[in-house]
C-alpha cells in the first residue's frame, strides 16, 4: 500500500500478488514493468539457493525471520553479471534533483524498523570516537539511524537535499551529488573504514559503477552496509526491485558485491524486529578484500 508520501510496500512479489492487489497497485503508481534476463535468473535462482529448503517451500519460507539469510550461502553466480539495462529501468526517469529538490524531514520506515537497525549498527560500526575512523553514509538524509551520540573524527553524508543533509547531526561534512548521474565517489582511494546506505539501494540505475568505487575508497578490510526494507518511493526505484520481493532484492544487492569485485563473498542478515507486523529489515554486507 501507499503512504501519504507515495512510498509503497510490497512484502511478496508483485505477480505473486492477487489481480485485484495487482490492478489497485498499477492504478496508484503506473508503470511498465520491463524485466531482462536478470528477472529470469532470479526466478531459477530462488528455486536452488537454500538445499534445506524445498523448491515449493523456499519462498514461503522466506518470509519466517533469519531465512532470507541462506539465500547467499555457497551461492554459484552466473559468470557474467545477470542484469541487463532495461532491468534498471525507473517509471520516472525525470531528474533525481528535481524528485528531491525539497527536503522530506520524514523517516520512510517505522520505528521499530529504525530501532532494529540503530541496534545493529551499535554492534557492528567501530566504537565513537576512534582515532582515524572515517565513514561515509551514501544516500544520506536529515538522520543516519546510528546509535544516539555516536561521533567519529570523519562522517561524510552523500545525498540530494542539502537541506536535509545539514540537519544531520552525525556528519562532519556532505556532498550533494547525483549518483545516478555521477557515480563517480569524490574520494580518494583506501579512505574508509565503513560505507552505509539505507533503504536507498533499490534507487540505483548504476549500481555496479557505484559499488566498484565503493570497493576503490573502502580501506582494505573496511565494511560497506546496505539496509533495506520493502518501502520504497516507486515510480523512482529500479524495474528488477518494483516487480520482485525481499528475497529477490537480497540476491540483488549480493550481486552488485559479488560482480564489483575486490569484496569477499557477501552475506545477509534478518534483523526484522516483528516479522509480519512491522516494517522488515534486511541487511546485505561485505568487506573489501584485505589484499
Amino acid at each position: 500500500m501507499a503512504n501519504e508520501l507515495g512510498v509503497i510496500k510490497f512484502a511478496v512479489p508483485f505477480a505473486a500478488l492477487p489481480p485485484l492487489s495487482r490492478s489497485f497497485a498499477a492504478y496508484r503508481a503506473p508503470r511498465r514493468a520491463v524485466l531482462g534476463a536478470g528477472f529470469s535468473f532470479l526466478s531459477q535462482f530462488i528455486t536452488m539457493a537454500a538445499p534445506n529448503f524445498g523448491a515449493k517451500s523456499f519462498i514461503a519460507s522466506a518470509r519466517v525471520k533469519g531465512a532470507v539469510e541462506k539465500v547467499l550461502e555457497n551461492m554459484e553466480w552466473p559468470e557474467q553479471f545477470p542484469f541487463k539495462e532495461e532491468d534498471f529501468q525507473r517509471f520516472d526517469e525525470s531528474p533525481d534533483t528535481l524528485f528531491y529538490e525539497s527536503p522530506r524531514f520524514v523517516t520512510h520506515i517505522d520505528d521499530p524498523a529504525i530501532a532494529a537497525l540503530t541496534k545493529y549498527y551499535s554492534e557492528v560500526l567501530p566504537p565513537s570516537n576512534t582515532r582515524g575512523v572515517a565513514i561515509l553514509d551514501m544516500c544520506s538524509s536529515w538522520v543516519s539511524h546510528y546509535p544516539k551520540g555516536y561521533k567519529q573524527p570523519r562522517i561524510v553524508g552523500m545525498g540530494l537535499n542539502e537541506e536535509e543533509l545539514k540537519r544531520n547531526p552525525v556528519l562532519t561534512e556532505y556532498i550533494v551529488q547525483d549518483l545516478n548521474v555521477d557515480p563517480k565517489l569524490p574520494f580518494e582511494d583506501n579512505t574508509f573504514d565503513v560505507i552505509t546506505n539505507v533503504v536507498s539501494v533499490d534507487y540505483l540505475s548504476k549500481p555496479l559503477e557505484i559499488f566498484k568505487e565503493m570497493a576503490r575508497i573502502l580501506k582494505p578490510g573496511g565494511l560497506a552496509i546496505m539496509s533495506f526494507s520493502n518501502r520504497c518511493f516507486f515510480t523512482k526505484a529500479i524495474s528488477i526491485w518494483t516487480s520482485t520481493g525481499d528475497t529477490d532484492h537480497v540476491i540483488i544487492v549480493g550481486a552488485y558485491f559479488h560482480y564489483a569485485g575486490g569484496f569477499e563473498p557477501p552475506k545477509a542478515v534478518d534483523i526484522s524486529p516483528n516479522p509480519g507486523r512491522t516494517d522488515p529489515m534486511y541487511v546485505v554486507y561485505s568487506k573489501k578484500l584485505a589484499a
